[in-house]
Protein backbone atom coordinates (compact mmCIF):
# COMPACT_ATOMS: atom_id res chain seq x y z
CA UNK A 1 0.00 0.00 0.00
CA UNK A 2 2.89 2.40 0.69
CA UNK A 3 4.02 2.03 -2.93
CA UNK A 4 0.64 3.40 -4.07
CA UNK A 5 0.79 6.57 -1.93
CA UNK A 6 2.74 8.71 -4.49
CA UNK A 7 0.21 7.83 -7.21
CA UNK A 8 -2.82 10.06 -7.85
CA UNK A 9 -6.15 9.02 -6.38
CA UNK A 10 -7.59 8.31 -9.85
CA UNK A 11 -4.96 5.55 -10.22
CA UNK A 12 -4.80 4.38 -6.60
CA UNK A 13 -8.47 3.43 -6.34
CA UNK A 14 -8.59 1.34 -9.57
CA UNK A 15 -5.31 -0.37 -8.63
CA UNK A 16 -6.58 -1.23 -5.16
CA UNK A 17 -9.84 -2.52 -6.65
CA UNK A 18 -7.84 -4.55 -9.20
CA UNK A 19 -5.71 -6.04 -6.40
CA UNK A 20 -8.84 -7.00 -4.46
CA UNK A 21 -10.33 -8.52 -7.59
CA UNK A 22 -7.15 -10.54 -8.18
CA UNK A 23 -7.39 -11.83 -4.62
CA UNK A 24 -11.06 -12.64 -5.02
CA UNK A 25 -10.35 -14.28 -8.41
CA UNK A 26 -7.71 -16.52 -6.85
CA UNK A 27 -10.04 -17.55 -4.04
CA UNK A 28 -12.96 -18.11 -6.43
CA UNK A 29 -10.76 -20.09 -8.84
CA UNK A 30 -9.55 -22.34 -6.04
CA UNK A 31 -13.13 -22.92 -4.94
CA UNK A 32 -14.18 -23.75 -8.51
CA UNK A 33 -11.25 -26.13 -9.05
CA UNK A 34 -11.90 -27.81 -5.69
CA UNK A 35 -15.56 -28.32 -6.63
CA UNK A 36 -14.50 -29.67 -10.05
CA UNK A 37 -12.07 -32.07 -8.36
CA UNK A 38 -14.81 -33.40 -6.06
CA UNK A 39 -17.11 -33.84 -9.05
CA UNK A 40 -14.42 -35.72 -10.98
CA UNK A 41 -13.73 -37.97 -7.98
CA UNK A 42 -17.42 -38.87 -7.75
CA UNK A 43 -17.54 -39.50 -11.51
CA UNK A 44 -14.34 -41.55 -11.35
CA UNK A 45 -15.70 -43.61 -8.45
CA UNK A 46 -18.94 -44.38 -10.30
CA UNK A 47 -17.14 -45.43 -13.50
CA UNK A 48 -14.55 -47.48 -11.61
CA UNK A 49 -17.27 -49.30 -9.62
CA UNK A 50 -18.99 -50.24 -12.90
CA UNK A 51 -15.70 -51.45 -14.36
CA UNK A 52 -14.74 -53.52 -11.29
CA UNK A 53 -18.23 -55.00 -11.04
CA UNK A 54 -18.18 -56.10 -14.69
CA UNK A 55 -14.70 -57.62 -14.52
CA UNK A 56 -15.44 -59.37 -11.20
CA UNK A 57 -18.54 -60.96 -12.69
CA UNK A 58 -16.65 -62.03 -15.81
CA UNK A 59 -13.56 -63.35 -14.01
CA UNK A 60 -15.34 -65.29 -11.19
CA UNK A 61 -16.03 -68.61 -12.98
CA UNK A 62 -12.60 -68.73 -14.60
CA UNK A 63 -10.83 -68.00 -11.31
CA UNK A 64 -12.63 -70.96 -9.79
CA UNK A 65 -11.52 -73.21 -12.71
CA UNK A 66 -8.04 -71.56 -12.77
CA UNK A 67 -8.43 -70.83 -16.51
CA UNK A 68 -5.54 -68.44 -17.11
CA UNK A 69 -6.21 -67.88 -20.84
CA UNK A 70 -9.81 -66.88 -20.39
CA UNK A 71 -8.92 -64.54 -17.58
CA UNK A 72 -6.16 -62.98 -19.71
CA UNK A 73 -8.58 -62.64 -22.62
CA UNK A 74 -11.14 -60.83 -20.42
CA UNK A 75 -8.52 -58.41 -19.02
CA UNK A 76 -6.92 -57.86 -22.43
CA UNK A 77 -10.24 -57.03 -24.10
CA UNK A 78 -11.04 -54.59 -21.24
CA UNK A 79 -7.80 -52.65 -21.83
CA UNK A 80 -8.30 -52.53 -25.61
CA UNK A 81 -11.51 -50.51 -25.41
CA UNK A 82 -11.48 -46.92 -26.59
CA UNK A 83 -12.91 -43.98 -24.69
CA UNK A 84 -12.01 -41.17 -22.38
CA UNK A 85 -12.01 -43.29 -19.22
CA UNK A 86 -10.69 -46.87 -19.72
CA UNK A 87 -8.40 -49.39 -18.06
CA UNK A 88 -4.77 -49.22 -19.21
CA UNK A 89 -3.58 -52.30 -17.34
CA UNK A 90 -5.36 -54.87 -15.14
CA UNK A 91 -3.73 -57.45 -12.83
CA UNK A 92 -5.31 -60.16 -10.66
CA UNK A 93 -3.39 -61.11 -7.49
CA UNK A 94 -4.19 -64.09 -5.23
CA UNK A 95 -4.49 -64.10 -1.45
CA UNK A 96 -0.78 -64.95 -1.04
CA UNK A 97 0.26 -61.85 -3.03
CA UNK A 98 1.19 -63.71 -6.21
CA UNK A 99 0.18 -62.52 -9.67
CA UNK A 100 -2.49 -64.84 -11.14
CA UNK A 101 -2.86 -63.07 -14.47
CA UNK A 102 -2.10 -59.62 -15.99
CA UNK A 103 -3.10 -57.85 -19.17
CA UNK A 104 0.60 -57.01 -19.56
CA UNK A 105 2.41 -60.22 -18.59
CA UNK A 106 5.71 -58.79 -19.75
CA UNK A 107 5.41 -56.22 -16.94
CA UNK A 108 3.86 -58.49 -14.28
CA UNK A 109 4.60 -62.14 -15.13
CA UNK A 110 2.44 -64.89 -13.67
CA UNK A 111 3.61 -65.99 -10.23
CA UNK A 112 5.63 -62.88 -9.47
CA UNK A 113 5.24 -60.87 -6.26
CA UNK A 114 2.31 -58.47 -6.45
CA UNK A 115 2.50 -57.00 -2.91
CA UNK A 116 4.06 -53.73 -4.11
CA UNK A 117 1.40 -53.44 -6.80
CA UNK A 118 -1.31 -53.76 -4.14
CA UNK A 119 0.44 -51.30 -1.81
CA UNK A 120 0.61 -48.48 -4.36
CA UNK A 121 -2.98 -48.96 -5.54
CA UNK A 122 -5.83 -46.96 -3.96
CA UNK A 123 -8.89 -48.64 -2.50
CA UNK A 124 -11.97 -48.17 -4.63
CA UNK A 125 -13.93 -46.97 -1.61
CA UNK A 126 -11.40 -44.23 -0.79
CA UNK A 127 -10.37 -42.65 -4.09
CA UNK A 128 -7.87 -39.80 -3.82
CA UNK A 129 -5.23 -39.05 -6.36
CA UNK A 130 -2.68 -36.59 -7.69
CA UNK A 131 -4.56 -34.24 -10.00
CA UNK A 132 -1.35 -33.62 -11.96
CA UNK A 133 -1.11 -37.32 -13.01
CA UNK A 134 -2.65 -38.78 -16.17
CA UNK A 135 -3.34 -42.22 -14.63
CA UNK A 136 -4.60 -43.70 -11.37
CA UNK A 137 -4.19 -47.19 -9.90
CA UNK A 138 -7.22 -48.63 -8.06
CA UNK A 139 -7.77 -51.98 -6.33
CA UNK A 140 -10.76 -53.94 -5.12
CA UNK A 141 -11.38 -57.43 -3.72
CA UNK A 142 -12.78 -60.04 -6.15
CA UNK A 143 -15.54 -62.02 -4.40
CA UNK A 144 -17.05 -65.09 -6.06
CA UNK A 145 -19.84 -67.13 -4.49
CA UNK A 146 -19.41 -65.38 -1.18
CA UNK A 147 -15.70 -65.83 -0.72
CA UNK A 148 -12.74 -63.58 -1.73
CA UNK A 149 -10.56 -65.04 -4.43
CA UNK A 150 -8.00 -62.26 -4.89
CA UNK A 151 -7.25 -58.57 -5.42
CA UNK A 152 -7.91 -56.89 -8.79
CA UNK A 153 -5.63 -53.89 -9.53
CA UNK A 154 -6.57 -51.66 -12.50
CA UNK A 155 -4.66 -48.65 -13.85
CA UNK A 156 -7.13 -46.16 -15.40
CA UNK A 157 -6.46 -43.46 -17.98
CA UNK A 158 -7.59 -40.11 -16.47
CA UNK A 159 -6.13 -37.75 -19.09
CA UNK A 160 -9.61 -36.51 -19.95
CA UNK A 161 -10.13 -35.40 -16.35
CA UNK A 162 -6.73 -33.64 -16.34
CA UNK A 163 -7.55 -31.90 -19.65
CA UNK A 164 -10.87 -30.74 -18.23
CA UNK A 165 -9.09 -29.27 -15.20
CA UNK A 166 -6.58 -27.45 -17.44
CA UNK A 167 -9.35 -26.04 -19.62
CA UNK A 168 -11.22 -24.87 -16.56
CA UNK A 169 -8.07 -23.29 -15.10
CA UNK A 170 -7.29 -21.37 -18.30
CA UNK A 171 -10.90 -20.28 -18.60
CA UNK A 172 -10.86 -18.93 -15.05
CA UNK A 173 -7.50 -17.22 -15.57
CA UNK A 174 -8.45 -15.53 -18.83
CA UNK A 175 -11.93 -14.67 -17.59
CA UNK A 176 -10.61 -13.10 -14.39
CA UNK A 177 -7.90 -11.20 -16.30
CA UNK A 178 -10.44 -9.83 -18.77
CA UNK A 179 -12.84 -8.86 -15.99
CA UNK A 180 -10.07 -7.17 -14.00
CA UNK A 181 -8.85 -5.27 -17.06
CA UNK A 182 -12.31 -4.11 -18.07
CA UNK A 183 -13.34 -3.12 -14.55
CA UNK A 184 -9.99 -1.39 -13.90
CA UNK A 185 -10.33 0.72 -17.04
CA UNK A 186 -13.96 1.45 -16.20
CA UNK A 187 -12.96 2.31 -12.61
CA UNK A 188 -10.22 4.65 -13.81
CA UNK A 189 -12.63 6.40 -16.18
CA UNK A 190 -15.23 6.65 -13.42
CA UNK A 191 -12.71 8.03 -10.91
CA UNK A 192 -11.52 10.60 -13.45
CA UNK A 193 -15.11 11.68 -13.93
CA UNK A 194 -15.83 11.77 -10.20
CA UNK A 195 -12.63 13.71 -9.45
CA UNK A 196 -13.07 16.20 -12.29
CA UNK A 197 -14.74 18.79 -9.99
CA UNK A 198 -11.95 18.29 -7.43
CA UNK A 199 -9.34 18.99 -10.12
CA UNK A 200 -11.28 22.07 -11.14
CA UNK A 201 -11.34 23.20 -7.52
CA UNK A 202 -7.58 22.57 -7.24
CA UNK A 203 -6.89 24.65 -10.35
CA UNK A 204 -8.92 27.50 -8.95
CA UNK A 205 -7.03 27.33 -5.66
CA UNK A 206 -3.68 27.32 -7.50
CA UNK A 207 -4.48 30.28 -9.74
CA UNK A 208 -1.47 32.64 -9.93
CA UNK A 209 -1.75 36.30 -9.20
CA UNK A 210 -2.52 36.70 -5.51
CA UNK A 211 -5.09 35.39 -3.05
CA UNK A 212 -7.55 32.64 -4.10
CA UNK A 213 -10.89 33.85 -5.41
CA UNK A 214 -14.37 32.32 -4.99
CA UNK A 215 -15.43 29.86 -7.69
CA UNK A 216 -18.21 31.21 -9.95
CA UNK A 217 -21.61 29.67 -9.41
CA UNK A 218 -21.64 28.46 -13.02
CA UNK A 219 -18.74 26.11 -12.24
CA UNK A 220 -20.41 24.53 -9.18
CA UNK A 221 -21.57 20.92 -9.95
CA UNK A 222 -25.23 21.39 -9.05
CA UNK A 223 -26.13 17.76 -9.91
CA UNK A 224 -23.85 16.39 -7.21
CA UNK A 225 -25.06 17.67 -3.80
CA UNK A 226 -21.92 16.58 -1.93
CA UNK A 227 -19.49 18.21 -4.36
CA UNK A 228 -21.72 21.26 -4.59
CA UNK A 229 -21.57 21.52 -0.80
CA UNK A 230 -17.75 21.28 -1.00
CA UNK A 231 -17.62 24.12 -3.53
CA UNK A 232 -19.99 26.27 -1.47
CA UNK A 233 -17.94 25.60 1.65
CA UNK A 234 -14.76 26.59 -0.21
CA UNK A 235 -16.41 29.82 -1.41
CA UNK A 236 -17.60 30.57 2.13
CA UNK A 237 -14.07 29.99 3.42
CA UNK A 238 -12.55 32.31 0.78
CA UNK A 239 -15.10 35.03 1.56
CA UNK A 240 -14.45 34.65 5.29
CA UNK A 241 -10.68 34.94 4.71
CA UNK A 242 -11.21 38.00 2.54
CA UNK A 243 -13.46 39.58 5.16
CA UNK A 244 -10.97 38.83 7.93
CA UNK A 245 -8.07 40.18 5.88
CA UNK A 246 -10.04 43.35 5.20
CA UNK A 247 -10.91 43.63 8.90
CA UNK A 248 -7.27 43.16 9.89
CA UNK A 249 -6.24 45.84 7.40
CA UNK A 250 -8.83 48.23 8.81
CA UNK A 251 -7.74 47.30 12.34
CA UNK A 252 -4.11 48.04 11.50
CA UNK A 253 -5.08 51.42 10.06
CA UNK A 254 -7.23 52.16 13.06
CA UNK A 255 -4.42 51.23 15.45
CA UNK A 256 -2.07 53.42 13.48
CA UNK A 257 -4.38 56.42 13.82
CA UNK A 258 -5.04 55.57 17.46
CA UNK A 259 -1.31 55.83 18.11
CA UNK A 260 -1.26 59.10 16.18
CA UNK A 261 -4.15 60.40 18.28
CA UNK A 262 -2.41 59.39 21.49
CA UNK A 263 0.67 61.17 20.29
CA UNK A 264 -1.24 64.28 19.18
CA UNK A 265 -2.24 65.10 22.76
CA UNK A 266 1.38 65.19 23.85
CA UNK A 267 2.41 67.14 20.76
CA UNK A 268 -0.31 69.73 21.39
CA UNK A 269 1.09 70.23 24.88
CA UNK A 270 4.64 70.37 23.50
CA UNK A 271 3.64 73.05 20.97
CA UNK A 272 1.33 75.10 23.20
CA UNK A 273 3.89 75.56 25.98
CA UNK A 274 6.58 77.29 23.86
CA UNK A 275 3.90 79.04 21.80
CA UNK A 276 2.72 81.04 24.82
CA UNK A 277 6.29 82.04 25.61
CA UNK A 278 6.91 83.04 21.99
CA UNK A 279 3.84 85.28 21.99
CA UNK A 280 5.04 86.91 25.20
CA UNK A 281 8.43 87.47 23.55
CA UNK A 282 6.75 89.18 20.60
CA UNK A 283 4.89 91.52 22.98
CA UNK A 284 8.15 92.26 24.79
CA UNK A 285 9.92 93.16 21.54
CA UNK A 286 7.06 95.46 20.60
CA UNK A 287 7.14 97.14 24.00
CA UNK A 288 10.92 97.56 24.13
CA UNK A 289 11.67 98.01 20.46
CA UNK A 290 14.07 100.84 21.31
CA UNK A 291 16.27 98.62 23.45
CA UNK A 292 18.68 96.60 21.26
CA UNK A 293 19.67 94.18 24.01
CA UNK A 294 16.07 93.23 24.74
CA UNK A 295 15.31 92.84 21.02
CA UNK A 296 18.41 90.66 20.53
CA UNK A 297 17.52 88.38 23.43
CA UNK A 298 13.91 88.17 22.20
CA UNK A 299 14.98 87.25 18.66
CA UNK A 300 17.27 84.52 19.98
CA UNK A 301 14.44 83.15 22.10
CA UNK A 302 12.08 83.25 19.10
CA UNK A 303 14.68 81.44 16.96
CA UNK A 304 15.09 78.61 19.46
CA UNK A 305 11.34 78.27 20.00
CA UNK A 306 10.48 78.27 16.31
CA UNK A 307 13.19 75.69 15.57
CA UNK A 308 11.74 73.51 18.33
CA UNK A 309 8.26 73.76 16.78
CA UNK A 310 9.74 73.03 13.34
CA UNK A 311 11.48 69.91 14.65
CA UNK A 312 8.31 68.64 16.28
CA UNK A 313 6.24 69.19 13.10
CA UNK A 314 8.87 67.65 10.79
CA UNK A 315 9.27 64.61 13.00
CA UNK A 316 5.52 63.99 13.07
CA UNK A 317 5.20 64.34 9.30
CA UNK A 318 8.18 62.07 8.66
CA UNK A 319 6.79 59.42 11.02
CA UNK A 320 3.37 59.15 9.34
CA UNK A 321 4.34 59.75 5.73
CA UNK A 322 4.92 56.02 5.07
CA UNK A 323 5.17 52.82 7.14
CA UNK A 324 5.50 49.99 4.63
CA UNK A 325 9.18 50.14 3.86
CA UNK A 326 11.52 52.38 1.92
CA UNK A 327 9.73 54.04 -0.95
CA UNK A 328 10.87 56.65 -3.45
CA UNK A 329 12.73 59.35 -1.59
CA UNK A 330 12.64 57.45 1.74
CA UNK A 331 15.57 58.43 3.93
CA UNK A 332 17.86 55.85 5.47
CA UNK A 333 17.91 55.32 9.23
CA UNK A 334 20.27 57.57 11.24
CA UNK A 335 20.86 58.59 14.82
CA UNK A 336 18.79 61.75 14.21
CA UNK A 337 15.70 59.53 13.82
CA UNK A 338 16.12 58.27 17.39
CA UNK A 339 16.60 61.84 18.61
CA UNK A 340 13.30 62.70 16.92
CA UNK A 341 11.62 59.74 18.61
CA UNK A 342 12.93 60.95 21.97
CA UNK A 343 11.42 64.37 21.22
CA UNK A 344 8.06 62.78 20.31
CA UNK A 345 7.69 60.41 23.26
CA UNK A 346 8.93 62.85 25.90
CA UNK A 347 5.58 64.72 26.30
CA UNK A 348 3.78 61.39 26.91
CA UNK A 349 6.23 60.29 29.60
CA UNK A 350 6.28 63.75 31.23
CA UNK A 351 2.50 63.78 31.35
CA UNK A 352 2.56 60.49 33.29
CA UNK A 353 5.57 61.46 35.40
CA UNK A 354 7.48 58.48 34.03
CA UNK A 355 11.24 57.96 33.95
CA UNK A 356 12.64 57.42 30.45
CA UNK A 357 16.04 55.74 30.03
CA UNK A 358 17.32 56.52 26.51
CA UNK A 359 20.38 54.53 25.36
CA UNK A 360 21.30 54.84 21.69
CA UNK A 361 24.75 53.68 20.57
CA UNK A 362 26.92 56.32 18.95
CA UNK A 363 28.04 53.92 16.21
CA UNK A 364 25.14 53.08 13.90
CA UNK A 365 27.24 52.69 10.75
CA UNK A 366 25.53 50.81 7.98
CA UNK A 367 22.05 51.30 9.44
CA UNK A 368 21.22 53.72 6.63
CA UNK A 369 20.36 50.59 4.60
CA UNK A 370 17.19 50.37 6.69
CA UNK A 371 14.28 52.72 5.86
CA UNK A 372 13.77 55.26 8.60
CA UNK A 373 9.95 55.39 8.50
CA UNK A 374 9.16 51.76 9.41
CA UNK A 375 11.89 51.62 12.10
CA UNK A 376 10.60 54.83 13.72
CA UNK A 377 7.05 53.47 13.65
CA UNK A 378 8.20 50.20 15.27
CA UNK A 379 10.03 51.93 18.13
CA UNK A 380 7.30 54.53 18.69
CA UNK A 381 4.49 51.94 18.90
CA UNK A 382 6.52 49.84 21.34
CA UNK A 383 7.25 52.92 23.45
CA UNK A 384 3.58 53.94 23.53
CA UNK A 385 2.66 50.42 24.67
CA UNK A 386 5.42 50.49 27.29
CA UNK A 387 4.18 53.86 28.57
CA UNK A 388 0.60 52.54 28.73
CA UNK A 389 1.61 49.33 30.55
CA UNK A 390 3.96 51.01 33.01
CA UNK A 391 1.31 53.42 34.29
CA UNK A 392 1.92 56.69 36.18
CA UNK A 393 5.39 57.14 37.71
CA UNK A 394 6.63 54.00 35.95
CA UNK A 395 9.97 53.37 34.27
CA UNK A 396 10.66 52.59 30.62
CA UNK A 397 13.62 52.73 28.33
CA UNK A 398 15.18 52.09 24.94
CA UNK A 399 18.47 50.44 24.00
CA UNK A 400 19.72 50.57 20.41
CA UNK A 401 22.97 48.81 19.43
CA UNK A 402 24.50 47.44 16.25
CA UNK A 403 25.87 43.94 16.74
CA UNK A 404 27.32 41.58 14.08
CA UNK A 405 25.29 42.73 11.13
CA UNK A 406 22.08 43.23 13.12
CA UNK A 407 20.42 46.31 14.56
CA UNK A 408 19.06 45.41 17.99
CA UNK A 409 16.16 47.50 19.33
CA UNK A 410 15.09 46.81 22.93
CA UNK A 411 12.15 48.51 24.64
CA UNK A 412 11.62 47.69 28.30
CA UNK A 413 9.20 48.84 31.02
CA UNK A 414 8.43 48.31 34.68
CA UNK A 415 4.88 47.16 34.04
CA UNK A 416 3.43 43.63 34.45
CA UNK A 417 4.07 42.70 30.82
CA UNK A 418 1.75 42.07 27.91
CA UNK A 419 -1.52 40.25 28.68
CA UNK A 420 -1.84 36.83 27.09
CA UNK A 421 -4.51 38.16 24.73
CA UNK A 422 -2.10 40.74 23.29
CA UNK A 423 0.96 38.51 22.77
CA UNK A 424 -0.37 36.80 19.59
CA UNK A 425 -0.58 40.23 17.94
CA UNK A 426 3.18 40.58 18.30
CA UNK A 427 4.41 36.98 18.03
CA UNK A 428 2.17 35.21 15.50
CA UNK A 429 0.29 35.70 12.25
CA UNK A 430 -2.97 34.30 13.65
CA UNK A 431 -6.05 36.44 13.04
CA UNK A 432 -6.78 38.88 15.89
CA UNK A 433 -9.97 40.43 17.11
CA UNK A 434 -10.33 44.20 17.57
CA UNK A 435 -9.14 45.39 20.95
CA UNK A 436 -6.22 46.90 22.84
CA UNK A 437 -2.76 46.63 21.38
CA UNK A 438 -1.79 50.03 19.97
CA UNK A 439 -0.39 48.80 16.72
CA UNK A 440 1.31 45.57 17.87
CA UNK A 441 0.15 43.72 14.74
CA UNK A 442 1.46 46.65 12.68
CA UNK A 443 4.79 46.28 14.48
CA UNK A 444 4.94 42.59 13.57
CA UNK A 445 4.08 43.27 9.93
CA UNK A 446 6.77 45.95 9.66
CA UNK A 447 9.42 43.75 11.31
CA UNK A 448 8.58 40.87 8.93
CA UNK A 449 8.75 43.21 5.91
CA UNK A 450 12.28 44.18 7.00
CA UNK A 451 13.33 40.53 7.45
CA UNK A 452 13.65 40.84 11.24
CA UNK A 453 12.44 38.95 14.29
CA UNK A 454 10.71 39.71 17.61
CA UNK A 455 11.27 38.19 21.05
CA UNK A 456 9.79 38.73 24.50
CA UNK A 457 12.07 38.41 27.50
CA UNK A 458 13.62 40.16 30.46
CA UNK A 459 16.16 42.98 30.45
CA UNK A 460 19.42 42.70 32.47
CA UNK A 461 17.59 44.61 35.23
CA UNK A 462 14.77 42.03 35.26
CA UNK A 463 12.22 44.23 33.49
CA UNK A 464 9.83 43.03 30.79
CA UNK A 465 11.44 43.66 27.42
CA UNK A 466 10.61 43.45 23.72
CA UNK A 467 13.65 42.74 21.53
CA UNK A 468 13.55 43.46 17.81
CA UNK A 469 16.43 42.33 15.58
CA UNK A 470 16.72 43.81 12.08
CA UNK A 471 19.36 42.65 9.56
CA UNK A 472 21.57 45.50 8.42
CA UNK A 473 23.86 43.68 5.94
CA UNK A 474 22.33 43.29 2.48
CA UNK A 475 23.19 39.58 2.24
CA UNK A 476 21.54 38.82 5.57
CA UNK A 477 18.37 40.67 4.57
CA UNK A 478 18.21 38.68 1.36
Amino acid sequence: MRLLVPLPLSLRVPMIVAALMVLMGIVASQLVLAALNRSQVRQLTDLAEIEFSALTTALGPYVQRDDIWEMFDILDRATLRVGGFRPIMATLIDARGRVIVSSQPEVHPIGTDGVDLIARAILLDDIRYDTASDRISLRNTVVWQGRPVGQLVIDFDVREFAAERRRTGWTLLLGNAAAILVLSVAGYALMRRVLAPIRRLTREMAQPGGAPQPIPEAMVPARDPELAQLFHTYNSLIRAVQARTSAERRLAERERYVSLGRLAGGLAHEINNPLGGLLNTVDTIRTYADRPDVVRQGVELLDRGLKHLRDVSRTTLDLHRGTDGRGPGEQGLSRQDFDDLHLLIRPETDRKAQTLDWQVASDLSGCDRLPAGPVRQIVLNLLLNAAAISGPCGDLGVRVVRDRGMLSLSVWDSGPGFPDAMKPRLLSDDPVEPGEGLGLRLVRDLVKSLGGSIELGLSPEGRNEVRVSLPVDEDRRA
